[in-house]
């Protein structure tokens, strides 16, 4: 079949090749109306010879036009609706809007390095979306590849080079996950569940994934369980997950809303709030911290804002030799929440 382009009637010609079969039975011409079967024919030289002789022209001019190989058929031009790709699974493509995959988008995170997706798999394995291995770690997580398998999860084993695109980083450690994120739990769904000794850290302003991760290892070290900040998200980046070594797993980021609202919700529970400074506030190894209390830590720079500052209940401060104006934010979370647990275990 044959598209020719289209006349002045707006119609696109299209020309049919006729086989050997339908030769011997070829029908009338659908557009002229003429045209039949052999036996039509010979009826009609029948009745040509038994009437006048225009019946033998008329015949002829049939004949000549389908001796021909080819008969040409119109129809109308294929409307938008028809050119539009209809995949009904038969190609294999499917069509996904837009904004549902921005919203999976925001939703999913990749979490990568041995021990941290190690320890996302004890905790967690349902989170797993899809992960990617190199040859040299897989005997290291035969148990989620077969769990992967059995729950049809996708995974893939691949090379160094495709993993850094996967994961978006050299530092991929030989394995990483896509995962769904978690969120945030409210202050007040923490406070219902808190227990009796309970020190939750409070981090203003503090987004260096590497600092996060530092901090939430040390939290997993010495028992502390919820985080409080703006955004649960911070908590979820791949490299604060690979840098606290599975301790991201032991967790909970807890939704401040707004964050000087969220420390006025622990002290009317019944928690201290500790502020904490590079030049001001008692002593560390003088002070004596609660078994309930709320650990604020401001970013490197600047510290704490005023206005949290004055929130607090209690200001410590790390001395030393005044050498560095300040510790490195999770070097200072270590020690304090060090001084905490040796104090109240």
């Amino acid at each position: 079949m044959n598209d020719e382009l289209k006349g002045k009637s707006g119609k696109v010609k299209v020309m049919y090749v006729r086989g050997d079969d339908e030769k011997e039975n070829r029908g009338q011409n659908p557009r002229t109306g003429k045209g039949g079967s052999r036996q039509e024919k010979e009826s009609g030289w029948h009745s040509a010879r038994v009437g006048d002789n225009k019946g033998r022209s008329t015949r002829e001019r049939n004949d000549k036009h389908d001796s021909s190989p080819w008969r040409t058929v119109s129809r109308a031009p294929a409307s938008a609706e028809e050119n539009k790709p209809d995949h009904l699974g038969i190609s294999g493509k499917s069509f996904i809007d837009p904004e549902q995959l921005r919203r999976q988008r925001l939703e999913e995170t990749r979490v990568y390095g041995e021990n941290a997706c190690q320890a996302l798999f004890s905790s967690r394995p349902e989170a797993i979306v899809r992960a990617w291995f190199i040859q040299s770690v897989t005997p290291r997580f035969r148990n989620a590849l077969k769990w992967l398998a059995a729950n049809r999860k996708a995974y893939h084993v691949v090379d160094d080079a495709e993993l850094t695109k996967a994961s978006g980083t050299e530092h991929h450690g030989g394995v990483c996950f896509l995962i769904k994120k978690r969120v945030g739990m409210p202050v007040a769904s923490w406070l219902q569940q808190a227990e009796e000794q309970d020190c939750v850290l409070a981090l203003e302003d503090i987004g260096n994934p590497h600092n996060i991760g530092g901090i939430m290892r040390s939290c997993a070290h010495f028992g502390v369980k919820g985080v409080l900040v703006d955004d649960a998200a911070v908590l979820e980046s791949g490299a604060a997950v690979r840098t606290a070594e599975g301790g991201a797993e032991h967790v909970q980021a807890i939704d401040a809303g707004d964050f000087k609202a969220g420390l006025d919700s622990f002290r009317k529970a019944g928690y201290t709030i500790v502020t904490t400074s590079s030049h001001q506030g008692v002593a560390l190894t003088e002070a004596a911290l609660p078994q309930k209390m709320v650990l604020v830590l401001g970013q490197e720079r600047d510290g704490l804002s005023d206005s949290v500052f004055q929130q607090g209940d209690l200001a410590v401060s790390i001395t030393g030799t005044g050498h560095v104006e300040s510790l490195n934010v999770s070097v200072a979370t270590g020690i304090l929440l060090a001084e905490w647990w040796r104090q109240n275990h």
